[in-house]
């Protein structure tokens, strides 16, 4: 009864064929978002809506990653792409992230900043305003916690040191880490950047409580104040 619902759903029935007798990898990108879409709108197909939805998402990323990047009203606009629809995609795009995100938290190593930024980057570099983030470390250098400390505008954020060793305070943290995105998708630190960073390390160093890092991802690319000793 379940195959014969899923050859109804689309008409021509081959990806979903496809699907059963070579698995998933045997699908183009165009195919696995028309089993997700199942009907098509008007005089589209169901593929052809597909490949409707890859020509949008292309501008925020390649191939099905620009699924993570797209705006949701962006997917709206599309004909044939209804509220429904919209949830759908975005929901995998999610699905598809936390994913990701979970098995590379099993191989995080926070005295390793491109680990960091491998990590963290899938969080960022949708972001369309700065987010700084604050990682907090116990002695060992153990994961004690992170918050998100600002979310600014296109060009800057702004960052309060006293809400930061007050978060880092009260989770009794040895290390800190600093992260955050510049939407431009250039990595490299603004002078705002480097005063910032410079003067939270110096007060840390009073308050025995360590910058580690400061990490700023910028697309695919990230820079490390530790790797460019900047930091000790």
């Amino acid at each position: 009864m379940k195959d014969s619902k899923i050859v109804q759903t689309d008409k021509s029935g081959l990806p979903y064929e496809r699907f059963q007798r070579s698995g998933s990898d045997s699908l183009t990108d165009p195919e696995l978002l028309s089993i997700l879409l199942q009907t098509g709108s008007g005089d589209k197909n169901v593929l052809e809506l597909a490949s409707q939805v890859m020509e949008t998402i292309r501008y925020y990323g390649p191939g099905l990653t620009g699924l993570a990047g797209v705006p949701f009203c962006e997917l709206k606009k599309l004909e044939g792409i209804g509220t429904v629809k919209a949830i759908r995609l975005k929901a995998v795009a999610e699905i598809s992230k936390r994913i990701w995100q979970t098995d590379a938290h099993n191989r995080l190593v926070f005295s390793s900043p491109s680990t960091i930024a491998a990590y963290y980057r899938e969080q960022l570099r949708y972001e369309q305003v700065e987010k700084v983030i604050l990682l907090v470390l116990d002695t060992r250098m153990g994961y004690l916690g992170e918050k998100v400390l600002t979310e600014g505008t296109v060009n800057a954020s702004l960052i309060s040191p006293r809400e930061l060793f007050i978060y880092a305070l009260q989770m009794q943290a040895v290390h800190m880490i600093l992260l955050h995105n510049h939407p431009s998708g250039d990595e490299h630190p603004s002078k705002q950047d480097i005063q910032i960073t410079e003067r939270i390390s110096e007060l840390g160093k009073m308050m025995d409580v360590d910058l580690l890092d400061h990490i700023i991802i910028g697309g695919l690319h990230y820079y490390s104040f530790k790797e460019q000793g900047l930091l000790q």
